[in-house]
């Protein structure tokens, strides 16, 4: 069950808040601006198949700092992608359906990775 943190921070990106590139927050441009903090699509990839505790997701995300990590859960938290259950942290069901499109980008930087290698 996905709980809403009590409190959110003012420099989470969510929908109607100002971010880079959209004064009015748009969905797309909030989402993009989300995403493109650093290592939140490691944590959200590495998060893809079962819960992990803290320690097991920092050593899955090439020992990502704490701080970072902690930063970015709470954010992911505060967007409603991340839970936290007895296991560890998990993806909400908002979190495994962004999961789809991040796959699709996987599957296309493939191709296009094996194209710039010829």
């Amino acid at each position: 069950m996905a709980t809403r943190p009590r409190k959110t921070s003012s420099k989470t990106p969510l929908p109607g808040r100002p971010v880079r590139g959209s004064r009015t927050g748009r969905s797309l441009i909030v989402l993009l601006d989300l995403l493109g903090r650093r290592f939140l699509i490691r944590i959200l990839w590495e998060l893809r198949d079962d819960p992990l505790r803290f320690r097991a997701l920092q050593t899955a995300c090439d020992e990502l700092s704490p701080t970072v990590l902690n930063q970015r859960l709470k954010e992911m938290r505060e967007a409603l992608l991340v839970d936290v259950v007895a296991d560890g942290y998990t993806l909400t069901p908002l979190g495994k359906e962004l999961l789809a499109p991040i796959a699709t980008l996987y599957g296309w930087s493939t191709k296009w990775s094996k194209a710039l290698e010829k």
